[in-house]
């Protein structure tokens, strides 16, 4: 059985989205089912019945979950997935580590609900870090191929 993973994205100046279509890219080409949607809504979610999911945001200046995602994050928060307990998943962060403790907060946020859903990471989070790259979505290759392998067996 193919395992269906869905991507999840949040951003601010759309890196993280550039990221998450390059995601699916390659999860589909290692054989796995993927979805991804820019803007999903809570009963939009769970309806697409996910094996495994991947969370690709961002992090505002403030620290905060990119506005795009904040209803969804809220939603899930109000009303936990009973079915997500042991569900897989995975965390890929961007941010800036000028921005010192909020360097990728977002992204710890993220493993934050995962924990308090019963979500398991399959990996540790990955952290691109603006100042350092000008291809976030090539950096990401190396992590994702191993995400895919971990599945794919």
């Amino acid at each position: 059985m193919t395992m269906n993973v869905v991507i999840i994205s949040g951003t601010v100046f759309g890196a993280a989205e550039e990221v998450a279509h390059h995601a699916a890219q390659i999860l589909a080409e290692a054989g796995l089912d993927v979805t991804y949607k820019t803007r999903v809504s809570y009963s939009e979610l769970l309806a697409l019945d996910a094996d495994v999911l991947l969370f690709v945001t961002s992090t505002t200046g403030m620290g905060e979950l990119p506005e795009t995602l904040q209803p969804l994050v809220h939603a899930l928060r109000e009303q936990p997935p009973q079915q997500w307990r042991g569900l897989l998943a995975g965390v890929i962060a961007l941010g800036d580590a000028c921005y010192g403790e909020d360097f990728c907060a977002g992204g710890e946020m993220i493993r934050e609900l995962c924990a308090e859903l019963g979500v398991v990471e399959l990996q540790d989070m990955l952290r691109l870090d603006a100042s350092e790259t000008v291809s976030p979505e090539r950096d990401a290759e190396p992590w994702l191929a191993e995400f895919a392998a971990s599945l794919t067996v």
